[in-house]
């Protein structure tokens, strides 16, 4: 295609009862009437739709039981919570099984692997972390060879996990809005330098039977089922709670403008990176065009008072500007590809892949997330040691270091797309943002962007919308 744009394919997607328990009436989010090739399901900002180009779920191997312990893709990556999931499912799921139900399995699903599981309650208790904030366990070997060793970890569940390795508590990400990546997995682990984003995918789906279901890899024509499907899947919030339909008055919300988004690797990238991996641009960008998200301009002329406050969350976010300083990553050292503070930045320095939110190349950062200062309870906290010069950190998880053993890629993650917001909290990688306003506030303290009530109010109804 011209300048090896990828166009996302339009197509339809029949709800069929393989899906039983996904579809939800959207009682609560008004008269919005799903449209017979769309899936669609209520959450609490309104209404979320998928499109799909193969047009049916079903014999997709995506649903498929491809292990030994019961899970399917589709465990951990639920069609009503955007392709993620969120603690109230999963405690549904647990209270109707009295957690029996696939996801719950100890070797990730716990706490700490081979857990009790004899009694409910212990099983509750084991899987604390995955009621509570929707994680799941990803254990990791420090790299041979690495830049640094742990020294010592405060963990609260006591797993007794050797020094040489690290449980983090993850989010499970989005199995939707796919042909926008730049990197596979947090802390892209299933991105090789050079590769197309589809073997990619190819390579994080055989993981995925091997390690989370453990099962044997899947075949070749399996794999192509779950990737083709997964790359066709397109999601977005269509119907806000209160804004009413966000395709009305000239609002190009829900997932059909998605469909229609050209994209490549480095379209918008500010710094001009071209990685020389398939599907990147031709030609990088001269400079960041900060008008990511073009949806709901138009509302700002609107009458309705609600639809206005998106409108102008969504110009905060791609205009407000602030000063960018001391993010590893970016410009926080001098391996960094900015050697000073971006004094004038805005949100779409780093979200800015067009209407879909994340960084259009691989880029992991370090916003401060797993900062001491921010540790809860319910996470470790890891010490490691610089090998080289004795320096001391602390965080809560190593990040993309777990996956290069390099020194400054310590709580490196990269950035989600952001579509399906509202149908998948909680945020961030840990789950550490129980709500967008916890989001926005984390963002305001961060970045120093003195954000008044109003304008918190209205960044907050543009993310629910998106």
């Amino acid at each position: 295609m011209t300048h090896r744009m990828r166009w996302i394919g339009a197509a339809a997607l029949v709800t069929t009862a393989s899906l039983a328990g996904a579809i939800v009436t959207p009682r609560r989010a008004g008269a919005y009437e799903r449209r017979p090739a769309e899936l669609a399901s209520s959450n609490a900002g309104g209404v979320l739709a998928t499109l799909n180009a193969a047009r049916t779920f079903e014999g997709k191997k995506f649903f498929a039981d491809l292990g030994t312990n019961g899970r399917t893709c589709a465990s951990c990556h639920r069609p009503g919570q955007a392709w993620s999931i969120t603690p109230s499912e999963v405690t549904q799921r647990f209270d109707r099984t009295a957690g029996l139900d696939p996801i719950f399995r100890a070797n990730d699903g716990s706490n700490c692997a081979g857990a009790d599981l004899t009694t409910v309650e212990r099983r509750r208790r084991a899987f604390s972390a995955l009621l509570t904030k929707g994680l799941i366990r990803v254990a990791l070997d420090v790299p041979a060879n690495a830049e640094f060793e742990i020294v010592s970890v405060d963990d609260p569940y006591r797993c007794g996990s050797p020094p040489t390795s690290a449980s983090m508590y993850r989010r499970p990400l989005p199995t939707t809005n796919l042909s926008f990546l730049s990197a596979v997995m947090w802390d892209g682990r299933a991105s090789v330098p050079g590769r197309a984003i589809r073997e990619d995918l190819v390579a994080q789906a055989i993981d995925a039977t091997t390690q989370h279901a453990q099962g044997p890899a899947p075949s070749e024509a399996e794999l192509t089922d779950i990737v083709d499907f997964e790359l066709g899947l397109v999601t977005a919030q269509v119907r806000d709670q209160v804004a009413g339909s966000l395709t009305s008055q000239g609002a190009r919300g829900g997932p059909a403008t998605l469909t229609r988004q050209p994209f490549c690797i480095g379209i918008n990238d500010p710094l001009g990176m071209r990685p020389p991996v398939p599907g990147a641009c031709l030609a990088a960008p001269r400079q960041l065009d900060p008008a990511v998200f073009t949806l709901f301009g138009k509302w700002l002329e609107s009458a309705s008072p609600d639809q206005q406050a998106i409108a102008r969350g969504e110009a905060i976010f791609n205009k407000r500007p602030f000063t960018i300083d001391n993010v590893p990553g970016l410009n926080g050292d001098s391996t960094d590809p900015v050697r000073r503070p971006i004094v004038s930045g805005t949100c779409t320095v780093c979200h800015d892949t067009p209407n879909a939110g994340n960084h259009s190349v691989a880029m992991a950062l370090n916003i401060g997330i797993t900062a001491p200062s921010r540790r809860t309870a319910d996470l470790p906290l890891y010490t490691l040691r610089n090998r080289a010069t004795g320096a001391l950190v602390q965080t809560t998880d190593p990040g993309r270091a777990m996956v290069t053993g390099r020194w400054r890629d310590i709580s490196k993650f990269k950035g989600p797309i952001l579509r399906g917001l509202a149908a998948r909290p909680p945020y961030f990688h840990d789950g550490s943002a129980a709500t967008l306003a916890d989001v926005v506030a984390f963002y305001d303290t961060r970045f120093h962007l003195r954000l008044s009530e109003r304008e918190k109010s209205d960044l907050i109804a543009f993310l629910r919308a998106l």
